[in-house]
């Protein structure tokens, strides 16, 4: 009866390779998964940056248009400043609105930096798994 007993008791060997076993399918079936989550969110997030680069573009058209709307508007029929000086002020404002972009554009470049927490997260895996500690 006892004999029987450790028959059926697994050995380690059997349990580490039955761990090994079941560890190895879970992770394929994580990928599977994540796979066609992202097949999913790949597609719809494709055609939103379609739609979104669509509307940039009649934003653009828009600006445009607004912009010769503009300069008419100065000129007044030619009851206030000459067409081409009013076509230069348009053109002037839109520079300095480009030149401040830049410049705020530029400061946010200056903030970003590197993801040192993640970082060096990352370099304690390997130590956190051989059950090492800091």
């Amino acid at each position: 009866m006892a004999v029987d007993q450790l028959r059926e008791e697994p050995t380690i060997g059997r349990l580490v390779k039955d761990a090994q076993t079941e560890f190895s399918t879970i992770m394929r079936k994580e990928i599977q998964l994540a796979k066609s989550e992202l097949k999913v969110s790949v597609t719809a997030g494709g055609l939103g940056t379609v739609l979104i680069l669509a509307a940039l573009f009649f934003l653009v058209l828009f600006v445009i248009i607004l912009s010769v709307a503009a300069a008419y508007f100065i000129n007044w029929n030619g009851s206030g400043l000459s067409l081409h000086w009013a076509f230069l002020i348009v053109a002037g404002f839109w520079l300095l609105t480009a030149a401040i972009c830049i410049l705020l554009g530029i400061k946010k470049f200056k903030k970003v930096k590197a993801p040192e927490r993640a970082i060096e997260q990352g370099r304690e895996i390997p130590r956190a798994l051989k059950g090492q500690t800091s």
